[in-house]
């Protein structure tokens, strides 16, 4: 299975999350700012929210992809306030005709002393898990 790794991270929250992944698949992640230059089966994307909203870098990335180009997107990703960066992420791809998978994941993102130490362990060990059963 070809899995390529993607992501945002402004304040090193998916940044860890992604550190998680290449762990359990050997892949290399990239910045969204890395186009994709192959087709791949799973593309696992992450990003966080600021100010409600998954950074426009994000939106870019996800602009260059085509159905053709990925099988299935794997979404994640970690914010403080709202309940998820997905729908967002979940919109913009399915616009672009790209399937996206019905498993998903989310953990607390700190923001200053809000969710202060998350994504924490425990939080990275529940990512672990979801990882896991998404490459078995």
């Amino acid at each position: 299975m070809n899995i390529a790794i993607r992501y945002f991270s402004k304040f090193g929250h998916t940044e860890k999350m992604v550190g998680v992944i290449r762990e359990l698949t050997g892949v290399k992640p990239e910045t969204v700012a890395v186009p994709l230059t192959e087709p791949v089966d799973t593309l696992y994307l992450g990003s966080g929210v600021m100010l409600g909203k998954v950074n426009s870098a994000v939106v870019d990335f996800i602009k260059t992809l085509k159905p053709e180009q990925v099988k299935k997107v794997i979404c994640f990703g970690s914010c403080a306030i709202i309940k998820s960066p997905v729908p967002q992420m979940r919109q913009l791809l399915e616009a672009q005709g790209i399937t996206v998978s019905s498993e998903e994941f989310t953990c607390r993102g700190s923001m200053g002393p809000l969710h202060a130490g998350h994504p924490n362990q425990a939080d990275l060990e529940d990512f672990r898990l979801f990882i896991a059963k998404q490459n078995v």
